[in-house]
This record gives C-alpha cells, sequence and structure tokens, in this order.
C-alpha cells in the first residue's frame, strides 16, 4: 500500500486532474461556508486543500495525510497562510475535540485500513452542529473510467477483479451512507458527483499508470512488459474504437456522503 502512495508528482499526474475536478462538487455537497475552520483528511498531494483555500477567503484550511512525500509536494503548492499541511493519521487525527467546522475526506476512506474509525476520528474533531462529509469513486458501472479501466484489465487478467478499488469499499449506494449512520451522524444525506476529464490523447491517459501510483498504476506496474502491452492496447481499443488517436473526454462519478455532528 504504501509503495502506491509513494511519489508525489507522479500521483498528482495519475489523478490529479479527477480530484481537481471533483474538488468544487464536493465543497459544494459539504456544504462549506467562508470562514469555516476546515479539515481536509487524506489530503494527497492538496487538490481539496487548495480548492477550498481558492474559494473560501476567509477560511482556515488544514490537510492531512499520512504520506510524507504527498505533505511535502502540497506545501510546495501554496504558499497562503490559511493553508496548512500536517502529516497524520486518519485513525488517529492529531487534533483536539471539536476543532473544526468541517472535516471532509474526497476519495480516500477506501484506502484507509480502518474507515469506521477515521470516520469516527472526523466526527471527534469536528463541532457539534457541524458537518463530516466523504466521497469514494461509485463502483455501479456508471462511472466511465473505473469501468473501462477495469473491465478491460480483468478481461486480460481475472484476478485484476480482486485489486479493483471500488469492490471490496464503499463506492456502492448506501454504504457511506450506512457508515455515517452507525458513527453517530444525524440529517445524513448523500448524492452522486460527476465530472469530465479531458484528455489531448491515448497515452495523456496511459503514462500516468505506469508510474505505479493509486491503486490502477499499482496494478498496471505489477504486470510482466507483455501483459502490459497487452492491456494497454485493449484499453486503446475500448477508448478510441477505430479512430486513430486524438482529444477524448471521460466521465467519472463519485459516492457522496455528509452527516451533522
Amino acid at each position: 500500500m504504501a509503495e502506491e502512495f509513494s511519489k508525489a508528482g507522479a500521483y498528482e499526474g495519475y489523478l490529479g486532474s479527477w480530484s481537481s475536478s471533483l474538488a468544487p462538487l464536493f465543497i459544494d455537497f459539504a456544504g462549506v461556508q467562508d470562514g469555516d475552520r476546515v479539515l481536509d483528511v487524506g489530503t494527497g498531494t492538496g487538490s481539496l486543500a487548495l480548492a477550498l483555500a481558492a474559494s473560501m477567503p476567509r477560511s482556515q484550511i488544514v490537510g492531512s495525510d499520512p504520506s510524507a512525500p504527498y505533505i511535502e509536494f502540497a506545501r510546495t503548492r501554496t504558499g497562503d497562510p490559511r493553508v496548512r499541511f500536517d502529516i497524520g493519521d486518519a485513525m488517529n487525527l492529531p487534533y483536539a475535540d471539536k476543532y473544526f467546522d468541517k472535516s471532509v475526506a474526497q476519495l480516500v476512506l477506501n484506502s484507509v485500513p480502518k474507515p469506521r474509525r477515521a470516520a469516527m476520528e472526523m466526527h471527534r474533531v469536528t463541532k457539534t452542529g457541524g458537518t463530516v462529509a466523504a466521497c469514494v469513486w461509485a463502483s455501479d458501472g456508471s462511472n466511465e473510467r473505473e469501468r473501462i479501466f477495469w473491465g478491460a484489465a480483468t478481461a486480460v487478467d481475472p484476478a485484476a477483479a480482486q485489486r479493483r478499488e471500488t469492490e471490496r469499499g464503499y463506492g456502492h449506494e448506501g454504504r457511506l451512507s450506512a457508515l455515517w449512520t452507525e458513527c453517530g451522524l444525524r440529517e445524513v444525506a448523500d448524492a452522486y458527483l460527476v465530472v469530465s476529464v479531458d484528455f489531448a490523447s491515448f497515452e495523456a491517459f496511459w503514462s500516468p499508470y505506469l508510474e505505479g501510483q493509486g491503486h490502477g498504476g499499482s496494478y498496471v506496474r505489477s504486470l510482466p512488459p507483455d501483459r502490459r502491452d497487452i492491456l494497454r492496447e485493449r484499453l486503446r481499443r475500448e477508448i478510441l474504437g477505430m479512430k486513430g488517436d486524438g482529444p477524448f473526454s471521460l466521465r467519472a462519478q463519485a459516492v457522496a456522503v455528509r452527516g451533522i455532528c
């Protein structure tokens, strides 16, 4: 797991455009208000924290992540004194009870060993009446990005089904809501958030997977070169069909949940 999340620049190339596209929708869903003190759990390379800072000029934002390389990278992305990045474990957050107005977690709970513990920690550090929100990629077949990649991977290698993040996590409808209710949050609500990302070419889509970051990248790097080439060509056909290389867009859908402390 640590190797999947160790190269910050590579991870930003792999998922940064998706995270940045999703961030405004998630911020709106979470109900963050200008002036809130906000915790971004599993901040990674800082996309959500920076989006919060850009849209909330009076807010204070703290991004927390267990990966030192990611935190170091995130710190290079801003000099805003309202934004701080800390090394921290989602399952044991280093903050006082009821310290934040909002606690949010974008695309991270499926990578946390004990998601319920992380949700309880987010609840603990959020003020009474404050909001705790999270989102993960959907796994109901409507997520074009995930469906195409893992569909091709499974066609080439049936064992790939065991590597798919959302199949073993909270991407199915109702799972995040149930977790939030179990953790004592009130007025629990969920929604689907849909984003689209543009690619200039097939290589712009494929090359970030070769860096080995995230679940998809880790899977690609685990393949021997010949199987990797087969997967690459399968994906090219799935995405481009009979057309020549050129620009294209892919959609991704996230499941989001929020609740009141």
